[in-house]
């Protein structure tokens, strides 16, 4: 999921083209975007839409809810855990007992309703206690898929600079050792700032390098810089051939370490080549045989 793109819940005539975009994954949202008075509207508008939209879009189907300690999250969790939503994107957990209680309400809400596929679990990291325990969050219950960094609201309450690279550097770095650990996915956050697009670009770079997997997309005009920040180059995807056919090379002869264009490989460096691969494969972008 190199992209995801927000839609407002309360907005459903922006669903269908967000839904055909180049976005990986269309977000809608139940939180931030949705105004108080029309959280019931909105929750209404968007489980009606996912009962009826057919899920062969090829695209990941994501709904923010509202927090667990809201009025509003069982109310989500009632509209919206349908046959078409695949992540329900969870904000402000706190615990790993958060986590586990939030898949204990997806597991009653799909019984209700019905849902056979398990819906899955995308976290959001943004409080200091968050942060701390991100692993144990990450590793609480099989249905967590991933962490999300959630800058803004983490830094914002503390009067920490949102552009502040020592920071969000520190930040992005403890959440992808953290999902590292419980072998989960790291997605970057949201870039407030719509017309800087450079400032976009230098973030979703930064995030790609610490092993980031994708980011939040805001605005239509963000998909494609942040669906190229994470495609593989063309550089590394050669790279990543020569180590797999290297690594076929040095097991037929028993070698726990091999030599690739002057540098030194063992299985570490073959891993990374590997996911390297798997990216390209899925996009399409391994030459053909």
């Amino acid at each position: 999921m190199r992209s995801k793109l927000f839609v407002p819940g309360s907005r459903p005539e922006l669903f269908a083209k967000a839904l055909a975009g180049a976005a990986d994954a269309i977000s809608i949202d139940l939180e931030d975007a949705v105004a108080e008075d029309r959280k019931q509207e909105a929750r209404g508008i968007v489980g009606e839409w996912l009962r009826a939209h057919p899920d062969d879009a090829g695209k990941l189907v994501i709904v923010r809810v509202n927090a667990m300690d809201t009025p509003h999250f069982e109310a989500d969790l009632e509209a919206v855990v349908q046959d078409g939503l695949h992540v329900l994107n969870l904000p402000k957990p706190e615990s790993a007992d958060d986590v586990r209680a939030a898949s204990e309400a997806l597991r009653r809400a799909e019984r209700a309703n019905g849902v056979a596929q398990p819906v899955r679990l995308l976290l959001n990291v943004e409080t200091p206690r968050a942060l701390r325990d991100a692993a144990a969050l990450a590793a609480a219950d099989p249905r967590v898929m991933g962490l999300q960094v959630g800058l803004g609201d983490l830094f914002e309450p503390l009067g920490i600079a949102r552009r502040e690279i020592a920071a969000v550097q520190q930040v992005l770095l403890a959440v992808r050792l953290a999902a590292g650990e419980a072998g989960v996915a790291a997605y970057d956050g949201a870039f407030a700032n719509v017309a800087d697009s450079a400032g976009f670009v230098a973030e979703a770079q930064l995030a790609r390098r610490l092993g980031f997997a994708g980011k939040s997309c805001i605005h239509p005009s963000q998909v494609a810089l942040a669906n190229e920040a994470f495609r593989p180059t063309e550089a590394e995807i050669a790279h990543a051939l020569k180590v797999q056919d290297a690594a076929s090379a040095a097991e037929a002869q028993g070698l726990g370490a091999w030599m690739v264009d002057g540098r030194m490989i063992d299985r570490p460096f073959l891993q990374r080549a590997q996911a390297v691969l798997a990216v390209a494969r899925r996009l399409g972008l391994l030459p053909r045989p």
